[in-house]
């Protein structure tokens, strides 16, 4: 457990994350609490890294759960190994044993197949895992309203079993990219805060930490040009993400400065789509591009 917020800042430091105070404070209140955390904010500003890093910090199992449309109870929780009751059932017809001791032994949680749910729920017999409920605005609707009851007892009925609880709660990190709006009753069960694009000095430590060896002229090179190109109107605006994939795309390069050349050459790392690229394209050649921006000069493109 944390002891203050101060430490969660300084281990999330340690392990590679930049954090500011607001998301220090949830997760140290999360800690105390043993309440879900809530991530909501745009792609690749570093949501479902929180969920890895805690796993990290904790020295504890990372469950992830990632989400889709059609995401059901079953995929989720459990599923019973059909294949493998079938074939004890044909070994066990071949005794003495009566059709109700067969269907007791055959319906035991030696043929579970345990889904992420479940195994966070009886992994927290032993030391509790971090869950990592992942882009849960891409599930239904009916789905999330069972992640209600999960999250709110960390327990489940199995029929055929009886009901299993978590001894200890596992630490549950919920992201959204918010394509949809997530019922309230979900919200309310976590602590919430919302992942912003960072600030330049913030991303400029970000790429700092998480990309070793780079220059620190290039780093804030591209930390500001970053700045610049997401005020652009995208598709979709790069996150961090893009960040450190492009700023380690251009020590792969051997760059040690941004020029536009190299910006056109790898622009593939930051973008992608192929209007977003072509809006790009045609505002390097606006003399009035981003109004006070005019050329990739005055982005932090070139020089120091």
């Amino acid at each position: 457990m944390f002891q203050s917020i101060e430490q969660v800042s300084l281990m999330l430091a340690e392990a590679g994350y930049i954090a500011d105070r607001a998301l220090a404070t949830v997760l140290f209140l999360a800690s105390r609490l043993q309440k879900p955390v809530f991530l909501e904010g745009e792609p690749g500003v570093g949501k479902t890294e929180v969920g890895v890093v805690m796993a990290r910090l904790f020295q504890t199992e990372l469950i992830r759960l990632q989400c889709y449309e059609g995401l059901d109870a079953s995929t989720a929780l459990y599923e019973w190994n059909y294949p493998k009751q079938l074939l004890h059932i044909r070994m066990e017809e071949r005794t003495d044993k009566g059709k109700e001791e067969i269907e007791k032994l055959i319906y035991s949680p030696d043929f579970l197949l345990k889904r992420p749910l479940l195994q966070a729920i009886l992994s927290a017999e032993t030391r509790p895992p971090v869950l990592l409920i992942d882009e849960v605005d891409r599930s239904d609707e009916e789905f999330e309203a069972f992640l209600l009851e999960v999250l709110a007892d960390f327990q489940i009925t199995i029929p055929e079993i009886g009901t299993m609880r978590a001894v200890n709660r596992p630490m549950v990190v919920v992201t959204s990219n918010r394509t949809r709006d997530v019922h309230d009753a979900l919200k309310r069960r976590c602590l919430y805060h919302w992942i912003d694009y960072p600030s330049f000095e913030k991303e400029y430590d970000i790429v700092m930490t998480r990309v070793p060896g780079i220059e620190k002229s290039l780093a804030g090179q591209v930390a500001r040009f970053m700045q610049g190109i997401r005020s652009l109107d995208f598709l979709k605006k790069p996150g961090v993400s893009e960040t450190l994939d492009w700023a380690r795309a251009l020590m792969a390069l051997e760059k040690k400065s941004l020029g536009e050349d190299v910006v056109r050459e790898t622009i593939g790392c930051i973008l992608k789509y192929q209007d977003d690229i072509n809006k790009f394209g045609e505002s390097l050649d606006n003399p009035d591009f981003l109004g006070g921006l005019i050329r990739c000069e005055q982005m932090g493109i070139v020089g120091s």
